[in-house]
């Protein structure tokens, strides 16, 4: 018997597709079950699946009305209760007028009354969890999706967020998660399936009105787990054994014969410079197309979306995906072409997303298929390898740079989260660039046990690495949560060497710089200081005067406060220094006596509100220029 299967991933935006539900809806499809995806407002899809029982009772009432084409109007009614909507289904010649606005009535008091809770209609709802400070959300979707399975029991909870935090789960929610990866058989069924080695159905993707950034990719792994135990990583946790070698040929020819040929290849392995078969990996990739140099051509989208629907692979999916594309190309269009698109599709009732039905879009397809592909000529691209995790520079040797140099891969992802391994780090990124590897980029992690100046030197050393050796490494400052202990649910959380000043200070200066550091010395200086005491002045810096830094050092603001602090004596710089890295300046008469250290305190009061937009706009162009 068929089962009624949810996948849902919480409400959060992230960049890739969940991609343990894609592997599960593959394993539901291979079972004959109907899967739905979901990604958004929950009520949302309340709203949504009582509009489709509407639909189908009205249809029954009926039939000689096309209800999917007044889809619109009733899911208005049911939610808001207007009669309005009524009025626009136009019902006056049906002679079930009475029937059928009882049954809007009935649909509209079960949305409202919330009856839909009494008679569920899934028989299994799986949610993902991704990071842990999504906590809140993630728990509130799983409360939520309580109340629309049919059995709680049957309501399985997976992820980073289940795996890590897992009795917390349990009591936020009474579910018990499942730890770690579905990579054993009978883990939820009795069949031998292992549900971890499945390819995946990127068809979801299409079910949601949310796009996914990185969306246009091979996703997989080619190794699972890592040799390190880092202290600050949920690795060792989600994937505790190593596995050195999952080939992804057959996976990549799977997708590409249903979804289409994608053009990049994105790997998530946590360590494969660890594995002992890297250059059998190497060759694989190699042999799937993505070698240093390859292209792609985007292939005709509309004729893969509207095969797929044709095929009834994913009715909800290509639909939308469909009439996606249809509304693209009417966008595109020009002139009377324009025109003449617009006046067939509203012959077809195909304006408005709410209206579409799967037989109007394949009886007009073969016409929109010739138009569509007149108008989107696609020109080759490069196609990129993104080994997205990042490699160890601890392992990286003249042999594996060079496997890596053979294929496209743009950027390539070496960590520098301690000092520590600033030779290996330094000799890795000099090996990438004698293969070739210019374009680079790492995370830095900071807030843990580093003392501030260390990420100060950290983003040093990469600046002066891409002057030196005419490369591009992009670093991205990272601020360490504990993901397990007492404050694992802590957003403020400080280092043993942080504080909350020094925190705001670097996030500052990171947003002045949307978050990532690239080559050029004179920038970095202006960000970050020209050298490790100008790095520290920045630090207690007034944080308008971070933010702003061009109005206030013009209007001599920046200058009056360094002047008056580094005027205090010994002992009230200590005291000042101890105010300032609380980051609390509501009451400055509260927190000391002493006048002269008051005076350098009314600088932290200066609010962005205080700021005038003529100042404003005078500082961009002031910054501008300087630029």
């Amino acid at each position: 018997m068929k089962r009624n299967i949810l996948l849902i991933e919480p409400n959060y935006k992230n960049k890739y597709p969940p991609i343990g539900l894609m592997k599960i809806a593959t394993y539901h499809r291979m079972l004959g079950d109907n899967v739905t995806f979901f990604k958004g407002n929950m009520q949302d899809l309340v709203l949504r699946d009582i509009t489709d029982l509407c639909i189908d009772k009205l249809h029954k009432i009926d039939h000689t009305i096309t209800w999917r084409e007044k889809r619109d109007n009733i899911t208005q009614y049911i939610r808001t209760k207007q009669s309005v909507y009524v009025e626009a289904l136009c019902l006056e010649n049906s002679k079930y007028e009475f029937l059928i606005i009882g049954c809007l009535d009935d649909y509209k008091k079960i949305y409202w009354k919330k009856q839909y809770e009494k008679e569920p209609l899934y028989d299994r709802i799986y949610v993902t969890s991704l990071f842990t400070f999504y906590w809140k959300i993630t728990i509130d979707t799983i409360n939520f999706a309580k109340k629309l399975v049919k059995n709680v029991k049957e309501l399985k909870v997976g992820g980073v967020t289940a795996t890590v935090l897992f009795d917390d789960v349990v009591k936020a929610t009474n579910i018990i998660p499942h730890r770690g990866l579905l990579d054993k058989p009978g883990i939820l069924d009795k069949n031998q399936i292992i549900i971890d080695t499945l390819p995946l159905d990127y068809s979801i993707l299409e079910e949601t009105e949310y796009k996914y950034p990185e969306n246009g990719a091979y996703y997989g792994y080619m190794t699972r787990g890592c040799i390190r135990k880092c202290s600050f990583c949920a690795v060792p946790t989600l994937e505790p054994n190593y596995c050195e070698y999952i080939s992804i040929t057959e996976r990549i020819k799977e997708t590409t014969e249903k979804y289409g040929e994608k053009r990049n290849l994105l790997l998530l392995d946590n360590n494969v410079l660890a594995s002992e078969r890297f250059p059998q990996i190497i060759n694989d990739i190699k042999k799937a197309g993505f070698v240093k140099g390859a292209t792609y051509i985007e292939p005709n989208q509309f004729d893969i979306a509207v095969k797929n629907l044709s095929d009834g692979i994913n009715d909800r999916a290509y639909i939308r995906r469909t009439f996606e594309l249809i509304s693209e190309l009417l966008k595109k269009l020009r002139g009377e072409t324009q025109q003449n698109f617009y006046n067939l599709l509203e012959e077809h009732n195909l304006l408005h997303f709410d209206n579409v039905t799967k037989e109007k879009l394949l009886e007009l397809a073969s016409l929109i298929s010739e138009l569509y592909q007149k108008h989107n000529k696609r020109l080759p691209r490069l196609r990129y390898v993104d080994f997205n995790q990042g490699v160890d520079a601890r392992l990286i040797n003249e042999d594996n740079i060079k496997l890596l140099s053979e294929i496209p891969i743009h950027p390539l992802r070496i960590a520098f989260d301690s000092m520590k391994w600033e030779k290996q780090y330094t000799n890795a990124v000099k090996l990438a660039a004698e293969h070739g590897i210019n374009h680079l980029s790492n995370y830095l992690l900071y807030n843990e046990k580093d003392h501030p100046v260390e990420l100060y030197r950290r983003l040093k050393i990469n600046v002066s690495l891409c002057d030196g050796l005419g490369i591009n490494i992009y670093s991205f400052p990272m601020k360490f949560h504990p993901i397990t202990g007492p404050d694992r649910f802590n957003r403020d959380y400080l280092g043993k060497h942080w504080n909350r000043k020094f925190i705001r200070a670097v996030q500052a200066v990171l947003n002045a710089t949307k978050g990532k550091i690239g080559k050029g010395q004179s920038f970095f200086e202006k960000a970050f200081g020209k050298d490790e005491e100008e790095f520290e002045k920045i630090l207690y810096m007034p944080e308008p005067y971070i933010l702003y830094r061009f109005l206030f050092e013009g209007r001599g603001d920046t200058e009056q406060w360094w002047n008056e602090f580094t005027a205090l004596n010994e002992d009230e710089l200590v005291e000042a220094k101890k105010i300032i890295e609380k980051n609390k300046f509501t009451n400055i008469n509260e927190l000391t006596k002493n006048r002269r250290i008051r005076k350098v305190l009314k600088h932290y009061t200066v609010k962005r509100e205080d700021i005038s937009k003529d100042d404003l706009n005078q500082y961009v162009y002031t910054k501008r220029e300087q630029i």
